[in-house]
């Protein structure tokens, strides 16, 4: 239960003995009341923040608006107004209370009412809690002036009741208010666990910090982890911990230099399946800490199918993908000028599982030779072209990122066609079920990666597989009606943007995008929407410093080199050609400076430099590179781009790179080979057309 929901639940039953207690208040006592001279400043100031806040919360109305519930803010109200008046007054009628002792207890509701205004503007707490902090405020009162400690009454209440009292000052001399004061941290990390270890390295001392730790670190491994290398009483707190196995376990990789490696391994080494003797003994060979890595993803997916999540899932994903491109990927990608042979040596050993993860985990930087003539055909021969029966194995964990990749790779239909026929012809086949799941029950999904490989396939397989995209837009027509009989808004929007999406794809539905999502055209870019200020498109290609690079640079200024267009080549880190007829364009290009001693990233930093200095924003961004290069021009290119075009290889599989940066922006790209055949046609046609 919500802290809201038990402030309401109390509230609402408080109004049903509302009635009671205002018999106990005698208003016409009150208006008669005049405070004693010598305090009457202490109740100006309390009467002062009553007054602010029924402005803030009356709304004009007559009663103080905090809630749906009539009830609540009837109670709100009376308690904002006549139930402070009333414990103003029986404070100075208390003949056992001291002069002095009054004014700290004035004092202490004049410090509360204010930090309570700040605490509702900063949504820490609920204005619908008052009644309780005030009528909680009365009770430490009646124990305090008995000098009684408040400390067992503190620990019964909950965190946003005790935490004003305890700030109030009111009770600053109360024998225990230090021990009251830790609880409320103890109280505070409770409630909220993931604070905790932020907080205890702030309050380090705190008697409770080990059983805190004990509750936080398995819901928080990773917080645990990087706190019990701090050298700090709070690093040192968690490392003295010996009666915790879990903890434990974490404070040894913590203080491990090969710690990371160990890490995404936590619950297998908790609960004894893997040690970390097995861990070391992989760790050092790429194939075999790979291999290892695979294997526990595979145990860690059936154990989430059957409601079991493994401790740090995610951490031991991320540690798959990240080994999958250090060791292999970009190895691959490396040779992908030598020998098939020599460029795919280090995958042999690999079986069709570790393949699998191995390009899942690589979706956006594997070339498209890499998946296309190494990565897939390896994978499917040694699982004897069953895709049906690779599935199975993994439990189909990712099979969205495969079909993805292999509809953007032109091998879906391959893969599909390995899967068994039907039995029956009134059956469906293992391929139509398995991509009737593809574009089904995307709204139970955490994010949108799901949907976005759903979307970005699409128009592979309308080019390729039309029957099959036919089917794919019937199926999202089917799960939006799903969702919309079930009143689930999350899935109605996904389908309902699938499904104007998939249909733009086809012009002769005349889909305007603009209008049904409120996104800019999607088929044409305006010539307006690329100019600046000036009138003037401006274009920046990026260009590297390798062997080719600088060759495609000589070809690039010749494209230039006749009297439409004038180069000024004066600068020692970039060109600028501007059109001296039709409308006005200006490109600027980095010189493709040797690589070898970082010379072009220099030249493209300073052209970046000088472009933003000079407001000189780019509407067009070209790239002209190898597809290793690509990350880089992304990384740099400036959001303003309207037209992005990566004339490298398997292009397209940036385009979400891209859309991060600039998300407004049309992107040309290949899917396979980018080379100066492909690309000088369209260089040509786009500062034609601009």
């Amino acid at each position: 239960m919500t802290a809201t929901a038990r402030y309401l639940h109390f509230l609402v039953f408080s109004a049903l003995i509302f009635s009671s207690v205002q018999a106990q208040i005698d208003t016409n006592v009150l208006k008669k009341f005049v405070p004693p001279l010598g305090r009457q400043a202490f109740h100006d100031q309390v009467n002062a923040q009553q007054n602010n806040i029924v402005k803030s919360l009356g709304k004009g109305g007559s009663l103080l608006m905090v809630s749906s519930n009539e009830d609540v803010n009837f109670l709100v109200t009376k308690t904002a107004t006549v139930k402070i008046d009333w414990l103003q007054y029986i404070l100075e009628k208390d003949t056992i209370i001291k002069d002095q002792k009054k004014v700290r207890y004035l004092r202490g509701i004049t410090n509360l009412l204010i930090n309570l205004q700040k605490d509702w503007k900063a949504n820490l707490f609920s204005p619908v809690n008052l009644p309780a902090v005030i009528a909680a405020y009365q009770n430490c009162v009646e124990l305090d002036k008995r000098r009684m400690s408040i400390l067992g009454y503190i620990k019964k209440l909950d965190y946003a009741t005790a935490t004003p009292l305890v700030r109030s000052t009111g009770f600053d001399d109360n024998q225990d208010i230090k021990i009251c004061r830790e609880e409320l941290i103890r109280k505070y990390c409770l409630q909220y666990p993931e604070k905790t270890f932020t907080t205890l390295s702030q309050n380090p001392d705190m008697p409770f910090a080990d059983s805190l730790i004990k509750v936080a670190g398995p819901k928080y491994p990773k917080q645990l982890y990087d706190f019990a290398q701090a050298n700090n009483k709070l690093g040192y707190t968690i490392r003295s911990i010996t009666d915790d196995d879990f903890i434990k376990a974490v404070v040894r990789m913590a203080k491990s230099k090969d710690g990371q490696q160990y890490f995404c391994f936590l619950d297998n080494i908790v609960k004894g399946k893997v040690t970390y003797e097995q861990i070391d003994a992989a760790k050092s060979d790429s194939v075999l800490y790979y291999r290892l890595l695979v294997k526990t993803q595979m145990d860690y997916v059936g154990r989430a199918l059957n409601k079991d999540t493994a401790f740090e899932f995610k951490t031991l994903t991320k540690r798959l993908e990240f080994k999958a491109r250090e060791n292999f990927v970009n190895i691959i990608n490396g040779l992908h000028t030598a020998t098939a042979e020599v460029r795919f040596r280090s995958i042999q050993s690999l079986t069709a599982e570790e393949l699998y993860y191995l390009a899942v985990s690589s979706d956006g930087s594997i070339y498209t030779s890499s998946f296309v003539k190494g990565v897939y055909p390896l994978m499917m021969k040694k699982i004897n072209n069953r895709g049906d029966s690779l599935l199975a194995s993994l439990k189909f964990d990712r099979y969205r990122k495969l079909i993805k990749m292999s509809a953007g790779y032109n091998t879906l239909s391959n893969f599909l066609s390995t899967f068994p026929p039907k039995k029956n012809p009134e059956d469906e086949s293992d391929a139509e079920i398995l991509m009737k799941a593809f574009v089904g029950r995307l709204e139970l999904g955490n994010g949108l990666e799901d949907g976005v490989d759903v979307a970005d396939s699409y128009a592979s397989i309308a080019e390729s597989i039309k029957p099959l995209a036919n089917e794919m837009l019937k199926n999202v027509q089917l799960n939006y009606k799903r969702n919309e009989a079930a009143g689930n808004k999350r899935g109605m929007a996904m389908y309902k943007i699938l499904n104007n999406l998939f249909l733009s794809a086809d012009t002769t539905q005349k889909i305007d995008l603009t209008k049904e999502l409120g996104i800019p055209p999607v088929y044409e870019v305006p010539y307006s929407s690329m100019t600046n200020d000036s009138g003037k498109v401006i274009m920046q290609v990026f260009f590297y410093g390798d062997q080719d690079g600088q060759g495609i640079f000589k070809g690039f200024i010749g494209m230039y080199s006749n009297v439409n267009w004038k180069i000024d080549g004066s600068n020692k880190q970039w060109v600028t050609i501007t059109s001296a007829k039709g409308k006005p364009v200006i490109i600027f290009a980095n010189k493709p400076l040797p690589e070898e001693t970082g010379e072009d990233e220099k030249a493209q930093a300073a052209l970046c430099a000088y472009m933003a200095t000079n407001k000189l924003f780019p509407s067009v961004t070209i790239h002209r590179g190898h597809s290793y290069y690509a990350d880089a021009t992304i990384q740099q290119m400036f959001p303003s781009s309207k037209i992005v075009f990566l004339g490298s290889c398997g292009g397209y599989h940036l385009i979400h790179d891209v859309l991060a940066k600039a998300t407004d922006a049309h992107i040309i790209a290949t899917k396979q080979i980018g080379d100066t055949k492909v690309n000088k046609p369209f260089f040509q046609l786009l500062t034609e057309k601009a």
